[in-house]
């Protein structure tokens, strides 16, 4: 296995500790420092992550990249990053529906080589181990799985063909978040009639039922900031296949209200149910 110099773009919780996890195989990690936060920097060296000035250089010296962006920004970062010509090879592993992920291929097709990749579960720290999904060229996503042998971050290809990953990505997501959004809708209008606590028992007689555990409502605000946009992209790629997205749209506009609440670790559910009623 060659130890290939491996950029990610850019260290957030995720791609911080995703990009830890590289490390092991690859003979450096690089991050671009220009208009970065401090949180980012202080985040980047918590993990080992070696700083470069510029993106330019940045991907001078890389072999792959990682991109691991809010789904907004996606394809502007693979637009930069194509001006540069970037020759190696494109993990485009943000939450964006298939049509997206193609159009960075089309923007990245000149000189780069594009692994479509989706991460299903949380940071690979504390135990825990995520599976990044690939799709696309053979050998490139072979290179993929090399990088993160033998780490927290598991690795599984699904085919060659792209978007296949970021599908199974949002299909996942249209239903794991949505369902939280559900179950603060549920307990929020439970409390509202005094019977929150009998609601909780009742689903707590049902194995693995998300309203037996409503101290989660406090983690989905604090990351709604995040899973909104992605659900917005999973309803796009519902209604590219004629199913309808509407849920998921409401599922995004009820998130919307917990914008104000971005990475807050010390909300309560209290604190939660009462920015949802009255944003």
């Amino acid at each position: 296995m060659d130890h290939p110099t491996v950029g990610i773009l850019h260290p957030g919780s995720m791609g911080a500790a995703v990009a830890a996890c590289a490390a092991s195989n690859a003979a450096a990690v690089l991050w671009c420092t220009a208009g970065r936060s401090a949180a980012s920097a202080v985040r980047a060296e918590r993990f080992g992550l070696e700083p470069v000035p510029t993106l330019e250089q940045l991907l001078d010296r890389c072999d792959l990249v990682i991109s691991l962006c809010p789904p907004a920004a996606a394809e502007d970062l693979a637009r930069e990053v194509a001006a540069h010509r970037f020759d190696g090879v494109y993990v485009e592993a943000n939450a964006i529906n298939p049509e997206r992920t193609l159009r960075a291929v089309d923007l990245l097709a000149a000189t780069a080589t594009v692994v479509d990749g989706g991460v299903v579960g949380s940071p690979p720290v504390g135990g825990k181990t995520p599976t990044l999904y690939l799709s696309g060229p053979a050998d490139a996503t072979a290179r993929v799985e090399e990088l993160f042998a033998s780490t927290d971050v598991l690795t599984k290809t699904l085919g060659t063909e792209v978007g296949q990953a970021s599908a199974l990505k949002l299909a996942y997501a249209a239903f794991q978040k949505t369902s939280r959004v559900l179950v603060a809708l549920a307990v929020g209008v439970a409390r509202e009639h005094g019977v929150d606590q009998e609601l909780i028992e009742v689903a707590s007689k049902r194995t693995g039922s998300y309203l037996s555990e409503p101290g989660y409502i406090a983690k989905t605000a604090a990351r709604a900031w995040r899973w909104g946009p992605e659900l917005e992209e999973a309803g796009d790629m519902l209604a590219a296949v004629g199913l309808p997205p509407e849920m998921l749209r409401a599922a995004a506009s009820t998130l919307a209200r917990w914008n104000d609440a971005k990475d807050d670790g010390e909300l309560t559910l209290t604190d939660a149910l009462t920015r949802l009623a009255h944003p």
